[in-house]
């Protein structure tokens, strides 16, 4: 009673609620109440167990958070207590202004010593009690406004917290980083005198970086049309020794047996030519029944599928045979040389293996023969149409291709049959354009030619155009170099010079077959039209004649480009080995 009857103050800091619900909240308020002195009897009676839990009953009905009071000037008691696994509970004592200043001091028997600050230390249970020097008024008041933090979780402090004031941070800046008064002229400045102004989103380059742009766009696009175009080089020369060079080879059988009269075991050589004419006859014969004007109309005709999706799938299913023909090619020739070399027990079995991959290579042409045709018919109607098909056929297709390689990783030797794949479909354009002019010279009425040369540059230039930027873009996402389609260019000229390479997987693989039939359907009715029709031995004349006239000049055309690429086969390697030797 004394204590409040001198004019004192209390300012309490009641936390959370929860704090009470521990069984050891007495001893350690108890522990807080005491000064420094000794124990009074107005301690024991304030701070006695029976009391304290009357209160906590009290206390536990009504709830409440924090209470919060205004202190005056600081003349009573302070009391500031946080609690935990780990608790520390700060008492401050201050004296009286009544009170006379002595060493020792006392109200109603309280005894008072100077400013003193006891920290009192809760470990699981355990008081522990430490007292602090005396301090300044000034130190206590800032304490007192300090934060009580109690299981983790930040309270309230005593004064009331001062508003976020958005200029007065940014002038309190220490760094200037966002300084208020700067304008936008002066921000404006600054970012124009900064630097370059991608430098956020575009890295700075290398030479590194360098090289891969002019890789992209000049030392690769000519590096690969030189492959494609020598690829396809070598598809024309062996089309042309289907048809000169094997029925060279047919006939001189032919003139042996006549001649001898007996009958020789043939060579690997001259089975693989018999198995390729009967395949190539067999594909011929079947579509000389086809009517091309009556595909012609039921593609043009039919509205439930765009040309270029026909277009589309035809291509696909193209690949697909021209690789199966390979394989199937390769076994027949595999077969042909296990027959010339057999004995005379095992003759019978490889017969019978030959005649079974004959006539799966005759079955695999004739159907593949099929597709061409119908290609080469659904590029002729683009072409003659007057609704910008041909455009829609060059956009749909080419993009597709673009989409579908681009944005895959490949490795280099898939990059390596890529490019062959691209030099065949350049062979099967061509054949398809002759296609077309055949069909021109045959029924169309008026000046032709020259849409026809407009149309077939518009075909050639697409397609250069699109292998060049599908194969630049293929090189650069999967890091090839340049340097590597000058080693593709290598391999196909050793392959010319029939060397052997490290990988044969990676040669040039073509069938002629199957371009051959289509040519072949083609061409016969233009040389019909020019045949007389009575009599019939001129008619057999002028048949020998142009077929005379038509082998001399595939003949020919067959030697020059044979001598072409094999002179160039030479330059190169021999250009490739010096390289090597002047780097080393």
């Amino acid at each position: 009673m004394a204590l409040r009857s001198s004019g004192r103050k209390f300012s309490f800091d009641i936390l959370s609620t929860s704090i009470l619900d521990y069984d050891h909240d007495s001893s350690t308020i108890s522990t807080c109440l005491r000064s420094n002195s000794d124990h009074s009897p107005i301690d024991d009676a304030t701070t006695s167990p029976i009391g304290n839990r009357k209160k906590k009953k009290k206390k536990k009905k009504k709830k409440h958070n924090t209470i919060t009071e205004e202190l005056g000037e600081f003349n009573g008691y302070c009391y500031s207590v946080a609690q935990s696994s780990t608790s520390s509970v700060v008492v401050c004592e201050e004296q009286h202004e009544t009170l006379p200043h002595s060493n020792m001091s006392s109200v109603s028997g309280l005894p008072f010593r100077d400013l003193r600050q006891r920290n009192v230390i809760m470990v699981n249970g355990v008081s522990e009690e430490s007292v602090g020097e005396s301090q300044s008024v000034k130190e206590l008041e800032s304490r007192s406004n300090s934060r009580v933090e109690m299981d983790g979780i930040a309270g309230r402090s005593l004064e009331k917290e001062v508003s976020l004031d958005w200029k007065r941070l940014m002038a309190e800046d220490t760094n200037q980083t966002f300084p208020v008064d700067k304008s936008p002229v002066k921000c404006f400045m600054e970012e124009m005198y900064a630097g370059n102004s991608l430098r956020s989103t575009v890295p700075l380059g290398n030479e590194k970086e360098r090289d891969r742009v002019y890789d992209t766009i000049f030392r690769l696009p000519w590096r690969c049309e030189l492959l494609i175009d020598v690829g396809f080089f070598v598809c024309l020369d062996s089309f042309l020794s289907l048809l000169t060079v094997m029925p060279t080879r047919l006939i001189m059988i032919c003139w042996r047996f006549l001649k001898t009269r007996q009958f020789k075991k043939l060579s690997a050589v001259e089975l693989s030519d018999i198995g390729c004419c009967v395949a190539l006859s067999s594909g011929a014969i079947l579509l000389q029944q086809t009517d091309i004007s009556l595909i012609y109309h039921m593609i043009r005709g039919q509205g439930t599928i765009k040309l270029y999706v026909v277009y589309n799938v035809l291509e696909v299913f193209d690949k697909l045979f021209q690789s199966f023909c390979g394989d199937v090619m390769q076994t027949l020739f595999n077969t042909a040389e296990g027959l010339a070399n057999s004995s005379t027990e095992s003759t019978q079995y490889w017969m019978r293996r030959f005649v079974v991959d004959e006539v799966v290579a005759v079955a695999s042409s004739i159907v593949h023969s099929f597709i061409l045709l119908a290609q080469a018919i659904t590029l002729s109607t683009c072409i003659v149409a007057h609704n910008n098909a041909l455009f829609a056929l060059l956009v749909s297709n080419n993009f597709a291709e673009i989409k579908s390689n681009v944005f895959k990783r490949y490795s280099k030797d898939n990059v390596h049959s890529l490019v062959y794949y691209d030099s065949v479909e350049r062979f099967h354009i061509s054949a398809f354009l002759l296609f077309v002019l055949a069909q021109n010279l045959l029924e169309a009425d008026g000046p032709w030619f020259g849409s026809f040369i407009c149309n077939a540059l518009v075909v050639y230039v697409g397609e250069m155009t699109i292998d060049i930027i599908k194969h630049s873009f293929i090189a650069k996402f999967n890091n090839i170099k340049p340097i590597a389609f000058s080693e593709f260019l290598e391999d196909l000229c050793k392959q010319t010079l029939n060397i052997q390479t490290d990988n044969v997987k990676n040669n040039l693989t073509f069938v002629p077959l199957a371009p051959a039939c289509v040519v072949i359907r083609v061409l016969r009715p233009v040389f019909a039209a020019h045949l007389p029709y009575n009599p019939l031995l001129w008619r057999l004349f002028w048949i020998f004649l142009l077929s005379a006239m038509t082998f001399v000049m595939l003949a020919s055309l067959k030697v020059m480009i044979s001598i072409g690429l094999k002179k160039h086969a030479r330059w190169y390697i021999n250009r490739c080995q010096r390289r090597k030797l002047h780097s080393d």
